[in-house]
């Protein structure tokens, strides 16, 4: 069958006519047209595709955005404690998952709320005016928002103000009156300060209360968790578990565990660090019920109100026998900047210069005997302070920045958590490693002094004397004996010596008799010497293997710890002591302890002939060398007493 062309009725300009194809040819031609004609229905198709796929990715990176934001963020390391091993990553899926705002707002919000037993304790965000705040309060069972609008609620001042870790404030309140709430808020200027979980009281009996980031690893400090005084618990029985904006985030390892101090790796795929952005962490624990005070899993139901108590159900442990794990509230946050890491970072490679001997105390109320005890120490070579104020409301501040004018080197530290000096010294063991080579764990009232030497005390070895001698000697120590990181230095604890009112002159001179023996011991550490758990009885702390510590021989230095003094100043004891493992002197507990007064029972009642008491020994020493090296030659005043005169005039 031949093919004919169809007539071509185009017309045309050309007059010669065409010849007519042959089939094989046609073909060709056809083939050809299909080409033109599909290629750009195919490249169309793929635009089309490209444009979905790349409308997938941006989904997916605005996806990983929300999940993993890019902005300051919120973590959150929860620390599981259980008698089981770690948990597997398909038992950590069965956590349930918070919700939780940004920490980093513009507007002033309370993000916690602790009671203790003598306040409520508010953790306050964006803080930037302190005046004109005020308590609120409102009754059992009522909804604030309604309250508060009705008018329906009492009001009064703040106890007090202060800044908290460089990022928070604490505001504390009063306790609620009878049938009020705990659930304090704030207000200013009839303005209501907005909250976070307004109904949420902690309890101070079990929370996680404060964390630090070092190096690899977060350190967690917990209340109520463990009670065995100078002993570690097994880390495998813990596990971290992390969160970033009320999400779980990653499950990572304790190394270590002692106290209150618990120990976790942080995660790589977290990476807490972004460049020239602030991170927040938040650490909740985790603890088998068994482990916990009644008041808390809910077995004493008046106590536990308004207490958050988070609940993580394992379904497949059950099979097993296992109980759920109660997540312990918290208030502990680590606020992380660059500018720090970098500080940090050029300190710990030799770019910052560090001081060869700083000072860590822990105090309250201790403000008129803090001018005698730093000028003392500073004499003695101490270069820098590290003041953690445990809640005092006697004016330390001004005395802090006043010292601060006069050139001495005082940082004050806000440790608003009551009876926690370990973990206290802990925290400011890791704050002063990367300024100090050696660090100074003792009280205001404890003072460094090198007795002169008698015959039988003819070795110079550890001996020094004059101005800088306690630098001197810690100086001697680093380059002679580089494997000793601590110096345990005896304490003499001296008596009322028959005084009735405090010295003017202040206790180095006043108090001059004391018990005949001396009652343990101070330290001075190397804290980058120190073992991991960070592990202290206030006295020593545990150090590192490869690392000793020297008794320093009495006749070389001995501590003057004027422990009893007149009445009007020791009866403040008995309101609070800051240490975690010491009973309160009310407290009808270790009645026959050295920590307590000997024959003094559990009331503030002076005891008969108190001004005599203690006084085995007289020792005048410490009284001659203050009066000979630090009394103004023509008024006789210390330097500690003309600041005081000054303010009188």
């Amino acid at each position: 069958m031949q093919w004919t062309a169809p007539p071509d009725t185009t017309t045309r300009s050309d007059p010669t006519p065409r010849p007519t194809p042959t089939p094989g040819k046609m073909d060709s031609d056809q083939r050809r047209k299909r080409k033109r004609l599909t290629r750009p229905i195919y490249r169309s198709f793929f635009s089309v595709r490209t444009l979905l796929l790349c409308l997938a990715f941006v989904s997916f990176l605005y996806f990983l955005s929300r999940r993993i934001p890019v902005n300051p963020s919120a973590f959150k390391p929860i620390l599981v404690v259980s008698t089981l091993p770690l948990l597997s990553s398909s038992q950590i899926s069965s956590f349930r998952h918070y919700r939780a705002r940004k920490l980093v707002s513009n507007s002033l919000r309370i993000e916690d709320r602790v009671l203790f037993p003598d306040h409520v304790l508010l953790l306050v965000s964006n803080l930037k005016k302190r005046d004109g705040l005020e308590c609120v309060y409102f009754e059992n069972g009522t909804n604030s928002d309604e309250r508060w609008k009705l008018g329906g609620k009492l009001g009064t001042n703040v106890l007090s103000v202060d800044e908290y870790g460089g990022f928070q404030s604490v505001v504390r309140c009063p306790i609620p009156p009878l049938n009020y709430s705990a659930a304090v808020g704030l207000e200013r200027e009839g303005r209501k300060v907005s909250g976070r979980n307004n109904g949420v009281v902690h309890s101070w009996e079990t929370l996680a209360y404060a964390a630090e980031l070092d190096g690899e690893t977060a350190v967690v400090f917990v209340k109520g968790l463990n009670h065995r005084q100078d002993r570690e618990s097994d880390p495998a029985q813990f596990g971290c578990h992390w969160e970033r904006e009320g999400r779980y985030a990653g499950r990572s390892k304790a190394v270590a565990v002692a106290q209150e101090v618990v120990r976790c790796l942080v995660p790589k795929r977290i990476g807490l660090m972004r460049p020239g952005k602030a991170e927040a962490i938040r650490v909740t624990i985790g603890v088998s019920p068994s482990l916990l005070p009644r008041s808390v899993v809910g077995l004493n139901p008046a106590k536990a109100e308004g207490i958050r108590v988070r609940v993580g159900v394992n379904p497949s442990l059950r099979t097993r026998g296992s109980s759920d794990h109660v997540l312990v509230p918290s208030v502990a946050k680590i606020f992380v900047s660059n500018n720090v890491a970098d500080e940090g970072d050029k300190r710990r490679k030799g770019d910052f210069s560090k001081y060869e001997l700083c000072v860590c105390t822990m105090v309250w109320n201790q403000a008129p005997s803090l001018r005698e005890w730093i000028m003392y120490h500073a004499w003695l070579g101490v270069e820098k302070w590290f003041i953690y104020d445990n809640n005092s409301d006697d004016g330390i501040k001004d005395v802090i920045e006043q010292l601060e004018l006069e050139d001495y080197n005082v940082s004050r530290h806000v440790w608003p958590w009551i009876k926690t000096q370990e973990a206290g010294f802990s925290h400011c063991a890791l704050k002063a490693r990367d300024e100090c080579n050696w660090v100074g764990f003792m009280d205001v009232d404890e003072f460094f002094y090198f007795p002169f030497p008698t015959r039988k005390q003819r070795s110079k070895k550890y001996r020094f004397h004059g101005q800088n001698s306690l630098r001197n000697l810690v100086v001697n120590i680093s380059s002679t004996s580089p494997r000793i990181a601590e110096i345990r230095t005896a304490c003499h604890s001296f008596g009322p010596s028959g005084l009735s009112s405090p010295p003017s002159k202040g206790v180095t001179v006043g108090y001059t008799c004391r018990l005949q023996s001396p009652e343990r011991h101070k330290s001075i550490v190397r804290p980058d010497a120190l073992d991991k758990t960070l592990l202290n009885v206030v006295h020593h702390f545990h150090l590192r293997k490869g690392f000793r510590y020297l008794n320093l021989p009495q006749g070389a230095a001995v501590i003057n710890h004027y422990k009893y003094q007149v009445w009007e100043s020791f009866r403040a004891k008995f309101f609070r002591r800051v240490a975690t493992y010491v009973a309160d002197w009310q407290e009808n507990q270790n009645e026959g302890s050295r920590d307590r007064a000997p024959g003094l029972g559990t009331e503030a009642i002076e005891p008969a002939n108190w001004h005599l008491q203690f006084c085995e020994v007289w020792d005048t020493g410490m009284r001659d060398f203050v009066f000979a090296n630090f009394a103004d030659s023509s008024t006789g005043l210390m330097p500690w007493e003309r600041n005081s005169l000054q303010k009188m005039m």
